[in-house]
């Protein structure tokens, strides 16, 4: 089995910095970099980094410093995946595992597009109430990673991933259906993030009765729609799983999007309503709360970007 010894993340959000205090601490500091733009590394180079009140020394550098590693992980959101596919170039070579943790169901075959299929590994992070502000990340849960690859695709890049997350101390769970995995975190976060950014709100505002829950479930419920009509077997028993899962997270968190708001930056509507509205068409699927949620997300957005 080939061991990853070398990891390359792009991304410095919650989920970069999640994911990298792990690595760095298992793999060492000059085994993990992030790599960035050079402007971001200005940025980023005096400032500091705490996880869960411990200062976290990551390693940073540019594309042009960056050499083939034995895996990439992209931990972008959607907006910037077209950079980070340029960003990471430098990183790439011809065994390079690739892992994607962004939300989404799309992010894979868009990076296949560039770099070919045979070493992406399919991931969905899941179970984490993670949040960061500036510098500054805090999280009572870290998650799971639930990783596969799609049907009829070589998994002899599982392995060496299982390893390399065992010696960091990440958990994981390997899927033997890892679109259905995706497919199902895919309709949480086209519940959870959207209402929680459109209402401006917290994990309690849509668990709570309201217009807020209600939108939440309705949501969610018109992806199961599309989900079967792409045949996956979404069903409303997944549904209350995954209610259940956010029921489990701090009530007073709130999700990426809704984080979005606060920092006034780009959110990942286009990842989520935006896809779901694309697929819903050409199934003749009617997804009205999807389209609001997008119509109202995009509003918001418009007031400060």
């Amino acid at each position: 089995m080939k061991k990853i010894n070398t990891v390359n993340i792009i991304g410095l959000g919650a989920l970069g910095m999640l994911y990298g205090k792990s690595l760095t601490d298992a793999l060492g500091y000059e085994n993990v970099c992030f790599v960035m733009d050079s402007v971001r590394l200005d940025k980023y180079k005096d400032a500091d980094f705490i996880c869960n009140g411990e200062k976290c020394d990551f390693h940073m550098i540019t594309p042009e410093e960056a050499k083939p590693v034995d895996l990439v992980i992209i931990a972008v959101k959607y907006p910037g995946l077209p950079e980070a596919i340029d960003i990471m170039k430098s990183s790439i070579g011809p065994d390079t595992i690739i892992m994607s943790v962004m939300n989404g169901i799309s992010s894979e075959e868009i990076i296949a597009e560039r770099y070919g299929k045979d070493n992406i590994i399919y991931t969905v992070a899941q179970g984490m109430d993670a949040v960061k502000f500036g510098g500054d990340l805090t999280f009572s849960q870290s998650g799971e990673l639930h990783i596969g690859v799609p049907e009829g695709q070589d998994k002899a890049c599982l392995e060496p991933v299982t390893d390399v997350l065992r010696r960091s101390s990440l958990d994981y769970v390997i899927e033997d259906d890892i679109m259905y995995r995706m497919w199902g975190k895919f309709m949480l976060n086209v519940g959870v993030n959207q209402t929680c950014m459109v209402y401006d709100t917290t994990y309690r505002g849509i668990i709570d009765e309201g217009e807020p829950n209600l939108i939440f479930i309705s949501a969610m419920r018109e992806v199961i729609a599309v989900a079967n009509a792409e045949g996956i077997n979404l069903s409303e028993s997944d549904l209350n799983m995954y209610v259940d899962i956010i029921k489990t997270l701090n009530p007073d968190k709130m999700p990426s999007m809704a984080q979005d708001r606060i920092n006034k930056k780009p959110g990942e509507v286009d990842a989520f309503s935006g896809i779901l509205i694309k697929l819903a068409k050409k199934h003749d699927i009617h997804v009205p709360v999807n389209r609001f949620l997008n119509r109202r997300a995009k509003e918001i957005e418009k007031e400060y970007i």
